[in-house]
């Protein structure tokens, strides 16, 4: 970039990058993902910086740039890949009371990709209907009804669960009370 912009580019990307991690993981639920989907979304907005400078909003224009880049993920060839020789470990899990944000954070992975993307923009990041509509390139009512279903499924996922496993006992290195 000649004209200096490129300066401009590593400032913004410098400052947003906790922010944008954040709205990853929140989608994901998996570091190293989140990683990856920050990146090909900062690769992307390094691409079309001269254009994704001038929009009204620079963050809402490069979230939607990172969520809508999380619902294609779904769609190449390599998102099915697993390179893996067996299953790996399970996460770590973290003592302090995130037992019920581990569980919700596990549901929220098995509802659909698109009512996730809603899920977690509208009660993580307190995105409006009209904003996550504008997003997602759909309409109100589409939120709405994806909101629906997907709080309708988490409803059923958390029903299933037995919240009896996370008793003291149950729990690796914790001590009953």
């Amino acid at each position: 970039m000649p004209d200096g912009s490129e300066e401009d580019y590593v400032d913004y990307v410098s400052a947003r990058i906790p922010a944008l991690r954040r709205l990853a993981y929140l989608l994901t639920s998996d570091a190293h993902r989140a990683d990856d989907l920050v990146q090909q979304t900062i690769t992307t907005l390094y691409v079309k910086w001269r254009r994704a400078r001038a929009a009204d909003n620079l963050d809402a224009y490069v979230r939607t740039m990172l969520v809508r880049t999380f619902l294609d993920e779904k769609r190449l060839a390599w998102a099915r890949v697993r390179l893996f020789r067996e299953m790996p470990e399970p996460p770590p899990f973290f003592d302090g009371g995130s037992e019920d944000r581990q569980v919700v954070r596990a549901a929220l992975r098995r509802v659909p990709r698109r009512q996730q993307a809603v899920l977690v923009l509208r009660f993580y990041y307190d995105l409006s209907v009209e904003e996550v509509a504008a997003m997602l390139g759909c309409t109100a009512g589409t939120v709405k009804s994806q909101t629906s279903r997907g709080l309708a499924t988490l409803r059923r996922l958390l029903g299933e669960h037995d919240f009896a496993d996370f008793t003291a006992d149950a729990v690796p290195g914790r001590r009953g009370s």
